[in-house]
């Protein structure tokens, strides 16, 4: 069938094979292009399907051979019906791998639940005995504890008092301003529940109880913090707090990993166009700006990019990995440039939907956006009929 972008609101309800599969190529060529890295050869990674999970996929794969178990809960294609983009991806992926020789298999389902971890901890096994790098990259709104039963549900709101700022409409280009209002009840607490560190410890310890974990293994996280203008609604909100406490587990799990010589780290990243941050107010505008900065100065990094770097010039270069002084690997080090944020703070006071386009990158988010659900992507032929049953190798077997 003819594929093409359906939207409602914030969200692509389509996804494009044949672009998903070509967006997985060019971040491949480029791990390839940036030459071996000398990192895990047996890698699991929670949340594995898009955005920095899938990059890290790519990266370990392409970048140190390494054997990859992919966890991740995507929508499969019906007959008419797109899969999830994230469904695409890992088909695209795996058949990449494969055609390099190199072992891949994915597993898609809850990753909270006690029926998933099983399942992969079964699969580590089987087939790779050990792994040596867990990359926990999940990014779900809702999480029930398979311990307790309870349903939580987590909430983007400042702590205290409403927050008003300016927001864009991306898709339209209008600046607006936008009030938000504060967390109230147990919004906070539920929202460490989704997105704090609770599940990544119990990944660990399910690992470890099993002796799946080989001797100084690493296992990385992934958090945000961003700048002033998104403190209240993003590092000093509900999500903040979430964050705080994931950072917090990442002393805990290396705590719990010393008799084996192994290490967990949170990496704080840069902002990037994903799914969840263009449903956030605020940070459609703030990325557009810092695009446009960050790419005026030569510094701009996608996902693959960042996660690229990540492991060559952090993780992997046989010293030390270097932290900051809360123990966090820096990896948002550019996007944190003091130049940098002193001229999107600049440009912020003049944004107005008559001159974003001028001052801003708009077209880049938009693109970037697009690329996400596999559209816009140069190589592409959109008005071809593309075969939207494509299966994921390992869950097809």
């Amino acid at each position: 069938m003819i594929i093409e972008p359906r939207m409602r609101g914030f969200i692509c309800l389509t996804a494009h094979p044949a672009g998903c599969e070509q967006n997985v190529k060019n971040q491949i060529d480029y791990v390839k292009s940036k030459g071996a890295i000398d990192g895990a050869k047996k890698v699991l990674v929670i949340g594995a399907s898009t955005g920095f999970g899938l990059a890290s996929r790519i990266s370990s794969a392409f970048g140190s051979d390494a054997a990859t178990i992919g966890v991740f809960f995507e929508k499969p294609p019906m007959p008419g019906k797109t899969a999830s983009p994230g469904w695409y991806n890992s088909a695209a992926f795996e058949k990449e791998a494969h055609k390099a020789g190199l072992y891949a298999k994915s597993i898609n389902g809850d990753a909270f639940s006690n029926e998933v971890k099983r399942e992969t901890l079964d699969l580590i096994k089987a087939d790779l005995g050990q792994v040596d790098l867990v990359i926990y990259s999940l990014a779900s709104p809702v999480r029930t504890n398979p311990n307790t039963g309870v349903t939580h549900r987590s909430v983007l709101k400042p702590i205290g008092g409403t927050f008003t700022n300016k927001t864009v409409d991306f898709h339209t280009g209008k600046v607006s301003e936008v009030s938000i209002e504060p967390c109230s009840g147990d919004d906070i607490e539920n929202t460490i529940a989704v997105m704090g560190g609770e599940d990544w410890a119990m990944w660990i310890d399910a690992l470890k109880a099993e002796n799946l974990l080989a001797p100084g293994a690493t296992t990385v996280a992934y958090s945000y913090i961003g700048p002033e203008v998104t403190e209240a609604v993003y590092r000093k909100g509900t999500i903040g707090r979430a964050k705080d406490h994931l950072e917090a587990t990442s002393f805990t799990i290396s705590d719990s990993l010393a008799d084996i010589n192994g290490k967990a780290y949170v990496s704080v990243n840069k902002a990037l166009v994903t799914q969840a941050s263009s449903a956030i107010p605020v940070i459609p505008l703030y990325i557009s700006l810092l695009y446009k900065t960050m790419k005026e100065k030569g510094i701009h990094e996608g996902c693959i990019e960042q996660i690229q770097r990540l492991y060559q010039q952090r993780l992997f270069t046989g010293a030390d990995v270097p932290v900051d002084e809360k123990g966090r690997i820096r990896i948002d080090d550019w996007e944190m440039r003091e130049d940098v944020q002193a001229n999107v703070a600049k440009l912020w006071l003049e944004a107005t939907t008559e001159n974003l386009s001028e001052i801003g990158d708009l077209e880049g988010y938009r693109k970037d956006f697009y690329n996400l659900f596999g559209f816009d992507l140069a190589g592409v032929d959109y008005k071809t009929e593309a075969n939207e049953m494509v299966q994921v190798e390992s869950i097809a077997q």
